[in-house]
This record gives structure tokens, sequence and C-alpha cells, in this order.
């Protein structure tokens, strides 16, 4: 046992010794293993940049085929489906105001009576417009209805009919028609400003219609704001029971309206249209 043992037996020094050489040890050991694994790191990094240069290079270029415009190829707006208008840039209510149109038997003969029915802004019917393609007896139409477009100059607005309204260029069966139905709800239009309140009808298509019209002469009888009652304030054009009670809770309350304008602080009152109710009503 004693020959064991005193193989075992470290004085201080060389206990240090043996302490030293561990850690050396241990700190080789760290060093062998850690800088082949850098090494590595780097060249596979070094080799997988062009690697990666090249498949950015393949994304940039699927992004730029991407944004490139679609061809359009001439196509009868009468046929557009949901889905080629909405990848032409329609929304989808454009898009069903068009599909309506067409389920009821009527058809599209010109750019005016496209957006007349979709309602398509501007930049979209300039984008789509060149390429309509319309049958040969709609361009006869056209011609004949410049031919006609004289004929029909400074009609009058109360008494035109829906057949007269459809010579104007821009205007068909549809708008003819809600033109006549508008002037019957309303007992008659007071002035040609009415017009706006026609769904459906462009500015454009309204100047169009503007250059055949006369003036209106203006006899009507305006109903006094502050003396009339609300039933008979709700018959009128523009009003409904709520708006009416609203209007004569307010002139109760401040002792009397003066002016158009102070309509305009009761609230929901529709400023928008506050050049037509003042058609209908004095302020004595």
């Amino acid at each position: 046992m004693n020959y064991w043992k005193s193989h075992f037996v470290f004085n201080k020094s060389e206990r240090n010794g043996i302490f030293i050489l561990f850690i050396l040890i241990v700190v080789l050991q760290i060093i062998y293993f850690s800088y082949p694994f850098f090494i590595a790191e780097e060249i596979t990094s070094e080799k997988l940049n062009p690697e990666i240069q090249q498949f950015q290079h393949k994304l940039d270029s699927l992004k730029q085929a991407s944004t490139k415009k679609d061809t359009i190829y001439p196509f009868n707006p009468n046929y557009l489906t949901d889905f080629k208008a909405y990848s032409l840039g329609m929304s989808v209510n454009e898009i069903d105001r068009l599909l309506k149109y067409r389920s009821d038997g009527n058809w599209i003969n010109s750019t005016e009576d496209f957006q007349t029915i979709t309602g398509v802004s501007d930049s979209v019917l300039y984008k789509l417009s060149p390429h309509f393609k319309f049958p040969q007896w709609v361009a006869k139409n056209k011609t004949s209805n410049s031919i006609k477009s004289p004929s029909i100059l400074k009609l009058d607005i109360n008494s035109v009919s829906a057949e007269q309204l459809q010579q104007v260029n821009g205007i068909g069966e549809v708008l003819s028609n809600r033109i006549v139905r508008y002037r019957l709800s309303i007992g008659g239009y007071r002035s040609l400003i009415q017009l706006k309140d026609i769904y459906g009808l462009s500015g454009e298509v309204r100047k169009e219609l503007l250059k055949y019209l006369d003036e209106i002469p203006f006899n009507f009888e305006r109903k006094n704001i502050n003396t009339i009652r609300v039933l008979e304030l709700s018959e009128l054009p523009y009003f409904d029971y709520e708006l009416a009670k609203a209007v004569i809770d307010y002139r109760n309350l401040h002792e009397g309206i003066q002016s158009i304008e102070v309509l305009s602080k009761i609230d929901d009152f529709p400023t928008s249209k506050i050049d037509r109710i003042q058609l209908y009503l004095s302020f004595n």
C-alpha cells in the first residue's frame, strides 16, 4: 500500500504545476475545437454570398415582372365577367352595377354609358376606354345621334320625354327614365341644379345635357320656414319627418330661422343639398 500511496502524494509545488498543466490542456482543447468551426463558418458564408446574391437577383426580377402592366386586348364591355372586370381595376360596387344593368337586358353602347352605369372614375375609364370594342352598328348609331342632337336644342326639362333625352350623348334608356321619374316624384324641377340628384348622371353627361335645356323660369311658391308645420315641411323634397321635426324644434328653440345658412347648424342636416332645398323655402 505504501508503494501505491507514494505515487499519489505531491508536495505544494507539484500540485501547483499539475493545476497549471490542467488549465493549459483545457484552453488548448477549447482552441482546437473552436478554431476549425470559425474557419468553416467563414468559408461557408463566403461560398453562400454569391448564391444569396444570385437568389436576390431572381427575386428582384420576379418583382419587376409582376409590376409590369398586363396587356389589355380589345373587348366588348357588355361581356365583361366579374373576374375580368376586377383584374382591370374596377371595384366590387362598380362590377355589381354593370352586371345588374346587363341582367336587365340593357346594353352599353358608348364609353359615356359605361361610366354612367358603373360609376368608374375618370382614371379607370381613361385606362379601359381605348380597349373598348363595340359592334359596327353602334358606330353607325353614334353617327345618327350626332345628326339628331341639333334637332332637340332647348327642351323644357319639365316636359321633355324619356325618348328625347336618349338622343343626348351619354344618356340611355335607364338614365332618361330616372330623370323623368324624379321629375314626377318632386312635382317638377324648379332648377336645373336638381339634375345633380339623378343617380348615375355624371358631371360630364350633365354638362352635355344642359346644352339642350332651357333655363327654368322661377315662378314657384316658397314655404315660409317660420310658419310651416312639421307635416307640411316633411312633404317637401329633401325632407322626411325626422328632419322636418328637427328643423321645427330648432326654430322654436331659437325663436325663428333667419337664413338658409342657419339650417346647416342642425345635426344631420343635408348641407350638400342646401342649394336645392332653398328652392322650396323662404325666411321672411
